[in-house]
């Protein structure tokens, strides 16, 4: 199958068993790649487009079983690795600024690393940090928390806050993130280009205020010894709200990191 697209910019991408919901304003600016959190859709992301203006390219697209996307039989990280790597070839983005969102700021890190030439600089928001949730407690408490919420999940899918998954898989991929985060280290000690952290404060849905902040001070070592690593911001909102209500912040981590990659936007 190949791509199909309209003349809106919104188009379709096929990768393996499934089919992505893309969106690309197109133009000669700056290319910017928005990567969701792990259950959102490309909706999250329209203040900050908002904020930044058409002076660059904004391409936003919904993963597999998020959005208007289609279902698939792998939601695996390794398979959102791939959803990247189909919409980056749909689109032919050069070198785009990937700025990504808790799951989506895992999976930009991760591709940035395995691809330094094709990207030009990574905003990781309240995520992309090296600590996770791991052992067979916590997935217990996953599984709980996601069994628990079963008969709200598809009524959250519609405002994009869920994924059109059961709530075993919803569980499955928030514990597969965990595992991948507290092993990212060394996948963050390989970026060599500009990356912007903004940070959230306090709390998240499953996650209590300390515990959130102990995640966000696991960067610290790798801010003393990363000097392409800097923390553009940290705001007030929490992780969940940190998207909508500072997308300002998020906007003005694009311009500094698009400016330490050595390219202005347009």
């Amino acid at each position: 199958m190949t791509s199909s697209a309209t003349t809106s910019g919104a188009r379709t991408v096929p990768v393996d068993d499934t089919v992505l919901a893309v969106t690309d304003t197109g133009g000669s600016g700056r290319p910017v790649l928005y990567l969701n959190g792990a259950y959102a859709s490309r909706r999250s992301w329209r203040r900050v487009i908002t904020e930044l203006g058409p002076g660059w390219r904004h391409v936003t697209y919904d993963e597999r079983a998020r959005g208007a996307s289609k279902r698939s039989a792998d939601y695996s990280f390794e398979a959102c690795l791939r959803d990247v790597d189909a919409v980056v070839e749909a689109t032919g983005v050069d070198r785009p600024l990937l700025v990504g969102w808790s799951y989506g700021a895992a999976l930009a890190v991760h591709w940035a690393q395995r691809h330094p030439d094709r990207v030009s600089g990574v905003v990781p928001v309240d995520g992309g940090v090296p600590w996770g949730l791991t052992g067979e407690e916590n997935r217990e408490r996953i599984r709980l928390a996601f069994h628990k919420m079963r008969f709200f999940l598809p009524l959250a899918r519609p405002l994009g806050l869920a994924a059109a998954m059961t709530a075993a898989e919803h569980a499955e991929v928030g514990i597969e993130i965990n595992e991948v985060c507290a092993a990212i280290e060394p996948v963050l000690d390989g970026l060599t280009c500009p990356v912007r952290y903004v940070l959230a404060t306090g709390a998240n849905l499953g996650g209590g205020r300390e515990e959130m902040e102990r995640m966000r001070a696991s960067l610290d070592p790798l801010l003393r010894r990363k000097p392409n690593f800097r923390v553009s911001a940290k705001v007030a909102s929490n992780h969940t709200q940190i998207v909508r209500k500072d997308f300002r912040a998020i906007a003005a981590a694009v311009r500094e990191a698009a400016a330490a990659g050595g390219r202005e936007a347009r």
